[in-house]
């Protein structure tokens, strides 16, 4: 490998068999916002070889604190499109597909899920979340999921534990919730913060009719995302 690789620094921690295992292996990332941008800049910057990219949204200027793609000349533009062209920029062999659509169980057929090597589930929505969780584990897929970042304000209390044993995470709680209503039996690897609210960020959110926006922050959601790259990253090559 030549000396000026883009992975040059990559290749003197995981050998050249790692690299190449990084090379043939693929992630789905659903939801590119503040965890999911950052795991997926991550995989692409680790060498992993194929990538997609779910997002329904476009980029806006609340957006700019916490999400890799958003910046002042992104606002209104798709999501998932823009972090393509940026992951391209990166490593342009990266075999990057990006859909501008919300995943559901309604047109979970079309990522192919089936034929990946893992899903990445940073959805904030519970519902498709559970559709997700149910799907990836139907088809057999590695899964690794985030739970709840809005309202933290301490990347060290992230945490990497079975969604069963998670705690301390309102989200979490909903998950395992309509998991077991659901009748789900598996199990899968959740990154989640332990952080409880103190008493001054108890309010740290506003009402925009009927929706609460919480507030978030980058060094908590960028965290997360790096937390759910690094446990696809272990894998592949097999550190423990």
């Amino acid at each position: 490998m030549s000396g000026n690789s883009i992975f040059q620094r990559l290749r003197l921690l995981t050998g050249d068999e790692g690299l190449e295992k990084l090379s043939r292996s693929s992630a789905l990332v659903f939801g590119v916002g503040g965890v999911g941008s950052w795991c997926a800049e991550a995989l692409v910057r680790s060498g992993i070889g194929e990538i997609g990219i779910i997002d329904p949204d476009t980029v806006c200027k609340t957006n700019i604190n916490r999400q890799v793609q958003a910046i002042v000349s992104t606002i209104g533009l798709p999501k998932a499109d823009v972090l393509k062209k940026r992951l391209l920029d990166i490593n342009p062999d990266c075999d990057v597909t990006s859909w501008n659509t919300a995943f559901c169980r309604e047109n979970s057929g079309i990522f192919g899920i089936e034929k990946t090597d893992y899903v990445i589930d940073a959805i904030d929505s519970i519902e498709n979340k559970l559709d997700l969780i149910e799907t990836a584990f139907a088809a057999g897929v590695k899964l690794f999921s985030s739970m709840g970042m809005a309202r933290k304000v301490d990347p060290s209390r992230i945490k990497v534990a079975q969604i069963w044993d998670t705690s301390g995470c309102p989200l979490a709680r909903l998950v395992r919730q309509g998991l077991r209503e659901r009748g789900f039996s598996g199990s899968f690897t959740a990154v989640y913060s332990s952080e409880q609210i103190p008493g001054g960020w108890e309010n740290a959110g506003e009402e925009y009719g009927k929706k609460i926006i919480n507030g978030s922050i980058v060094t908590v959601t960028a965290a997360a995302g790096m937390f759910l790259a690094g446990l696809v990253l272990r894998d592949i090559t097999g550190q423990p």
